[in-house]
């Protein structure tokens, strides 16, 4: 979501083994305590002409939690219309306030996502993207809704930069994103059935025309700090591509939480024989479904 530096090489090898120590070494050797907040939303408020379309973000909240509780996360969870803009904020803010030196913080947002107008000059495209809180509606309408409640890519870097402090050297934070950010509508033209998480339709006080910047680049370094634990960001697509959920068993996913959560829960989850990262995305690359979106991964890890 969040391209917040210069691209640089590969860095699938070192992204592994520190995902492997994170998730499979006993606590005492890389932490105190493991931390998760996890907002997912799937039904958002109808009653206005800027509403956005239902989806099943809380279906991945449901085999995430499952999953990080059994690996000995305390996990914390903010579902619709709980997930608002100032609850998600505030909730961000309790975890950065309870993280001590060592901890692991795992996050995830399971939610719309829309390209945002860029205020301050810091996006080359003109835009930021953000992810959509409960409150958050799709149009700038003066004087009844101005983008208040969106929570933009600046506003997050801020709150993952305070957590990596928070944890330190000998902390992690690994921050999951199943939003999508441009192209495409809620839901899909071609098929009734077909659910996006994202709109076709920026968010513009000054009624700019969203045009994207086509970047197939798949990974990117993010800027880390003396005193910073790692980080590493997965997101569901690139900035210009549309997040398909999957239909599995009956029930609609983020693909990105669906692949993570199966992951996660093979018996032989281990760096001997498996992936963690590379795997997912090879999960992802061979699922039909998903020819038209391609998972990104940014970190802190040179």
């Amino acid at each position: 979501m969040t391209h917040i530096n210069t691209i640089k090489r590969s860095l699938i090898v070192p992204l592994v083994a520190v995902l492997f120590m994170v998730f499979t070494l006993p606590t005492e050797a890389k932490g105190q305590n493991k931390k998760a907040l996890l907002v997912g939303i799937s039904n958002y408020p109808s009653a206005h002409e800027n509403a956005w379309d239902s989806i099943h973000g809380t279906n991945d909240i449901r085999l995430i939690a499952g999953t990080l509780k059994t690996i000995g996360f305390s996990v914390t969870e903010i579902c619709d219309n709980r997930a608002t803009c100032e609850s998600i904020k505030k909730s961000l803010s309790t975890l950065t306030s309870n993280c001590q030196i060592g901890d692991t913080v795992y996050i995830h947002f399971s939610c719309h996502g829309q390209p945002f107008e860029d205020f301050d000059g810091d996006e080359d495209d003109g835009w930021d993207e953000s992810i959509v809180p409960y409150d958050a509606q799709m149009r700038y309408a003066k004087g009844v809704y101005e983008g208040e409640h969106h929570i933009t890519d600046d506003m997050l870097s801020i709150y993952f930069s305070n957590i990596r402090k928070a944890v330190g050297p000998t902390g992690f934070v690994f921050v999951v994103i199943d939003a999508c950010h441009a192209g495409g509508s809620s839901r899909g033209e071609e098929d009734e059935e077909s659910f996006y998480r994202g709109t076709q339709s920026s968010f513009t006080p000054n009624g700019k025309t969203y045009r994207p910047r086509i970047n197939t680049q798949g990974n990117f370094h993010v800027k880390s700090m003396k005193g910073m634990s790692q980080i590493i960001i997965l997101e569901a697509c690139r900035a210009y591509q549309t997040n398909c959920e999957i239909l599995q068993d009956g029930s609609y996913y983020g693909p990105l939480s669906y692949y993570i959560s199966k992951v996660m829960d093979t018996p032989s989850y281990n760096i001997s024989n498996m992936q963690w990262v590379n795997e997912v995305k090879k999960m992802m690359e061979g699922d039909s479904r998903l020819i038209r979106q391609n998972m990104v991964y940014e970190t802190s890890i040179r």
